[in-house]
């Protein structure tokens, strides 16, 4: 049966426990006491350098599990929904990803992949990852050089972390979704499943 976005919402609330905080900056019960906090943080510090409409630019990182992974690998076989996010072991972060693993089956159901992007190394983001349980979907390094993907797509903010941005790229290659989200604030599920219905309904 087809989930309503009404039960995935249910579902990722029910599966993720979360303690009280801003809204936005909640954190999975999993990471309380694990996460460093840093504050609230400017909104967004960088400056977009691709438009709606146009071709992604390529790249190819290392990931956790020890492969390379290239955008171009996904050329003609699967939408990709790229997802950068700041660092690891920060409280949105660890929430913001772990809520994907609920509705893989509406990622897989529009024929998407996530490639999930920080500029952290590889050993911190296994460690990170394993404390979540695992991710369905390649987390890759933009460590070295560093933050030249986020930079090339212009989400490098003047500290060196990356911006928490989504980018839905189309089969072809296409850019077909931008959202530079507020670091502060998790982006909402049923906007990114909206947009992934858009390009593959």
């Amino acid at each position: 049966m087809k989930r309503t976005l009404a039960g995935v919402l249910t579902i990722l609330f029910l599966a993720l426990t979360l303690s009280s905080g801003v809204e936005g900056r909640t954190i999975s019960s999993a990471f309380s006491e694990a996460v460093y906090d840093p504050g609230a943080l400017k909104p967004i510090d960088s400056k977009l350098k691709v438009r709606l409409g146009q071709k992604a630019p390529s790249f190819s990182l290392p990931s956790i599990s020890g492969q390379i992974i290239s955008l171009n690998n996904y050329l003609g076989r699967k939408n990709v929904v790229i997802s950068f996010v700041p660092a690891a072991w920060t409280p949105v972060c660890s929430d913001q990803w772990p809520g994907y693993n609920i509705i893989r089956d509406i990622f897989e159901r529009h024929d998407a992949i996530i490639l999930g992007i920080t500029v952290d190394n590889i050993p911190t983001l296994w460690a990170w990852t394993r404390q979540m349980g695992g991710l369905w979907f390649p987390v890759l390094s933009d460590f070295w050089p560093h933050g030249k993907v986020a930079d090339s797509y212009g989400v490098l903010r003047s500290d060196g972390m990356a911006e928490r941005a989504l980018f839905v790229i189309d089969k072809k290659g296409i850019i077909r979704y931008i959202d530079v989200h507020d670091i502060n604030k998790r982006p909402k599920l049923e906007v990114l499943v909206d947009q992934l219905e858009k390009v593959n309904p």
